[in-house]
């Protein structure tokens, strides 16, 4: 696994109050909302902020957090595209 994957998943765990998970329980490409972690819009909200402060990486707007927040896959894709730029 990816030093950067490893430190998304932790941001998730810490940043949504994941008790009890740990970052080899996340599927790579399970859905990060509904099945698959069940996140919501309040932990959208929190992802956002945790992204732009951890990783210096904003989400612009709707379609591009859709597109970043399909799994945690395409969210270490989008961190380190945006990152680089």
């Amino acid at each position: 696994m990816s030093d950067l994957k490893t430190e998304v998943k932790t941001m998730l765990i810490e940043r949504l109050k994941l008790e009890g998970m740990t970052v080899d329980q996340i599927d790579d490409t399970a859905p990060l909302f509904g099945e698959g972690l069940g996140l919501d819009s309040i932990d959208a909200l929190e992802l956002v902020l945790g992204i732009e402060q951890k990783f210096g990486v904003k989400i612009e707007d709707e379609a591009a957090g859709l597109k970043a927040f399909k799994n945690v896959d395409s969210l270490t894709a989008f961190i380190a595209e945006h990152r680089a730029a």
